[in-house]
């Protein structure tokens, strides 16, 4: 039986797109840099979801740590989330 080679080429297009984007985005990107003090309070953040409300802002902290094995004492992952959020509005006149 023999293989249909147009929606093959078709599905090689997409992914192709989609890599020539990827890379694209890569070489053009500016490259990040680490601060050590925001790793410090990330490190630092208490597990779960925290809110506090001040006049004008509301700030949001979480945090979400699990570890998963692959069997019973096969390999693992730990997975560690932190994630900070400022949400300010201000009356403009």
């Amino acid at each position: 039986m023999a293989v249909q080679f147009a929606p093959v080429a078709g599905i090689a297009l997409r992914y192709g797109a989609v890599a020539l984007a990827a890379y694209a985005a890569t070489r053009y990107a500016e490259r990040g840099r680490r601060d050590q003090r925001a790793e410090d309070v990330m490190d630092e953040t208490q597990e779960g979801l925290t809110f506090r409300r001040e006049d004008g802002q509301v700030n949001t902290t979480g945090r979400w740590r699990r570890v998963y094995r692959f069997g019973a004492r096969g390999p693992g992952v730990e997975i560690d989330a932190t994630g900070f959020a400022r949400i300010k509005v201000r009356r403009i006149r």
